[in-house]
């Protein structure tokens, strides 16, 4: 029952990241992204201007033989509402090795800043264990992409680690007119 419970205030169940994309999945390896001196966790709001420039990726494991693949999703474009673009692929990094970062694997697919334009998205990364080395290959758009059956398949199984952030458009000084516009008639 205690354990039941836990579950459902795991950040990644109450962002229903998994459900949305992934299946249910045991954390093995740490994962520790940041962009600037910004640490990811579950859950957080970062705005656009923080997210211009692709994150440092750090990743655990132990065996130097072993390697990884990072996947970054935005299940939520072109909005949470209406997400028929789900998911949208944003960096797809692979053969990073065990104790290093994403910046020692092969970028696939180039990183591609979050610019949501309605409503609040979550950004998703997801880190998979290869079977080997240049198993993982890229899709061919990043539009209607699926974690799920990207994983399938390359035959990556179950995550070993995810992380996610919630991101929403600044409202710039167009917005602050056109709302003071609309309030006046």
């Amino acid at each position: 029952m205690a354990r039941e419970r836990e579950r459902y205030r795991d950040p990644l169940v109450v962002g229903r990241v998994i459900g949305d994309v992934l299946d249910n999945f045991q954390r093995t390896i740490s994962l520790r992204v940041t962009f600037g001196n910004k640490e990811i966790n579950n859950g957080c709001v970062l705005k656009p201007s923080q997210v211009i420039n692709q994150p440092r990726v750090e990743i655990g494991g132990e065996d130097l033989r072993t390697f990884y693949t990072l996947v970054m999703v935005d299940p939520d474009a072109p909005s949470p509402s209406e997400p028929n673009l789900k998911e949208y692929l944003h960096w797809l990094v692979t053969d990073i090795p065990a104790t290093t970062g994403a910046n020692f694997g092969q970028e696939i697919i180039c990183y591609e800043s979050p610019r949501p334009t309605v409503g609040i998205h979550r950004f998703v990364f997801v880190l998979f264990q290869q079977l080997g080395r240049e198993t993982v290959y890229a899709p061919k758009w990043r539009q209607n992409f699926s974690t799920k059956n990207f994983a399938k398949l390359y035959n990556l199984g179950s995550p070993v680690a995810a992380v996610y952030f919630n991101c929403q458009r600044e409202s710039g000084s167009n917005d602050q007119i056109r709302r003071s516009s609309m309030s006046s008639h």
